[in-house]
């Protein structure tokens, strides 16, 4: 009965150990495909400074908080950004999904009850987007390799905002 009760306890043990591998293999796998994913690295806390320029010349430094949630393929994310100078104040929330190197998503600018759609390309390094909403357009640019990143977004239409730049650090 021993003997029986060891080659059970054996048997028990190999499957949990087999059962230990597949599970690790398997989180493996899907931590691997999400650092594949052109957004992984976004993921997390960014703070920075910059500059934005009104259309009227005039500038001022701005401070800028994010933070980009990324989906587990890496190929999604919602970013929340806020961005304060000593007269202008910015808020706004993006969900994107990028399919193919093909960027599509919403966004809204809650100080200002604004939103639209944004449609562009993306990369690994790189985001080149336009953001459209009910009279405003703008051109976003977004670069980001490691712990650092650059946006800017230049205004086309709908606004007395010419150009924010900001870069920022993670963590």
């Amino acid at each position: 009965m021993l003997a029986h009760f060891n080659r059970s306890k054996a048997a028990l043990l190999s499957r949990a150990f087999l059962a230990a591998g597949l599970s690790l293999a398997a989180s493996q796998a899907l931590a691997q495909r999400a650092s594949d994913g052109p957004f992984s690295s976004l993921s997390g806390y960014w703070t920075g400074s910059g500059t934005i320029t009104m259309s009227n010349g005039s500038s001022e430094r701005i401070r800028c908080k994010a933070v980009y949630a990324v989906n587990d393929t890496g190929k999604a994310l919602n970013q929340s950004l806020r961005c304060a100078s000593d007269s202008y104040r910015l808020e706004i929330k993006a969900n994107v999904v990028l399919n193919g190197g093909t960027l599509s998503g919403t966004w809204n600018e809650e100080t200002r009850h604004a939103m639209g759609n944004i449609t562009g390309r993306g990369s690994n390094s790189e985001i080149m987007a336009r953001v459209d909403g009910a009279g405003f357009a703008a051109g976003l640019q977004v670069r980001f390799r490691g712990d650092k990143q650059s946006v800017s977004i230049r205004p086309t239409t709908g606004t007395d905002v010419a150009d924010v730049a900001i870069t920022m650090r993670k963590g």
